[in-house]
């Protein structure tokens, strides 16, 4: 672990020290606040050390300044930027710049004290009739999984107890590839929270390193919704290859049955197509040569971004088949689930 100076005149960037001195893990306290270089000449163990590796950091002012997110949320809150998974398909790996090394943010009360003034505002929940009642929505897992890191910073969880207490009309919402939700289960979170777990086929499983089984993932969201939280899925990436009508049919039957009479249900599903740019594939490809996993163009076609960036998306007959697929078996399985958006 790399701690800046200024991330120790923050008690969350102290508190964090001292978690993951009780780890046992080694801190290192720089004596400014930039992160030292990699010297690795090997692109593969540079990869590899810049994963294992978390810098306790203080969010400068432009990282405060929420953005929108559509179609997730109104609002994009960051807890912490990088992930330490290894997923084949990971779309941070054309977002963000250098090496992957996971940043959490020690002023976090200075990022959850500036919310306030976003509450009321946005496009996705806040001035939308048929979501209104979620009040403003906040996304915090944009650039990182903050379940995956939340034994070692407690992030997560003091941004629960906050949306809990704040007395604001809004809703925090994560989604993650990981189970290990016992630091939650007790919080007082007033409903204000919506966890979701990011799921897809167990045939899959070798393109999601590092993270807990799927069928870990949904016993634990099963488990937040007998807590009170609200829960959903975010499928994605739905990769359309041979046999993906059997692999997906079946994942959404395990969740309905992982799911089943959770009393008190509030249930959301989020679809979201494999994609990927010329730039994240160039990098996905670095960092896990040999991959199985299909960026080779067939069956897709390109899409224009609303940044003026090129991706590649699946062509519209797939598309079609693919959404008629999974509104169908939703529709048989969940029936009582919302499908918030496709994509």
């Amino acid at each position: 672990m790399l701690v800046t100076r200024a991330a120790r005149d923050w008690a969350h960037g102290r508190a964090i020290m001292a978690r993951a001195a009780a780890l046992g893990a080694e801190i290192v306290e720089l004596t400014g606040d930039r992160l030292p270089p990699q010297t690795q000449d090997d692109p593969r163990r540079a990869y590899a050390e810049a994963k294992a590796t978390l810098a306790i950091v203080v969010a400068p002012p432009s990282k405060r300044k929420l953005e929108p997110i559509a179609p997730s949320a109104d609002w994009r809150v960051d807890l912490a930027a990088g992930c330490p998974a290894h997923c084949s398909y990971c779309y941070l790996a054309g977002s963000l710049k250098g090496a992957p090394i996971t940043r959490v943010y020690a002023n976090l009360d200075e990022i959850l004290d500036a919310l306030p003034g976003y509450v009321g505002r946005g496009t996705v929940t806040s001035s939308n009739a048929a979501r209104r009642h979620e009040g403003t929505t906040f996304e915090a897992s944009c650039y990182t999984d903050p379940l995956g890191i939340e034994r070692v910073t407690g992030s997560l969880s003091a941004a629960i107890s906050w949306f809990g207490r704040a007395g604001l009309d809004a809703q925090l919402r994560f989604t993650t590839k990981f189970d290990d939700i016992e630091p939650l289960l007790s919080l007082d979170h007033g409903g204000r929270t919506r966890m979701r777990a990011s799921i897809n086929p167990a045939r899959f499983a070798r393109f999601e390193g590092g993270t807990a089984p799927v069928a870990a993932r949904l016993a634990a969201l099963r488990r937040m919704a007998d807590a009170g939280y609200k829960v959903g899925l975010t499928i994605a990436p739905i990769i359309a290859v041979p046999g993906w009508e059997d692999a997906y049919g079946e994942l959404i039957d395990s969740a309905a049955a992982t799911l089943s009479d959770a009393a008190g249900l509030d249930l959301t599903i989020e679809l979201i197509t494999h994609r990927f740019t010329a730039g994240s594939k160039a990098v996905l490809e670095s960092w896990y040569p040999g991959s199985a996993l299909d960026m080779s163009g067939a069956d897709r076609t390109t899409k224009r971004t609303k940044f003026g960036t090129e991706k590649q998306v699946y062509d519209a007959d797939t598309m079609r088949r693919l959404r008629r697929f999974f509104a169908d078996r939703i529709g048989h399985k969940l029936p009582d689930a919302r499908i918030l958006y496709w994509t």
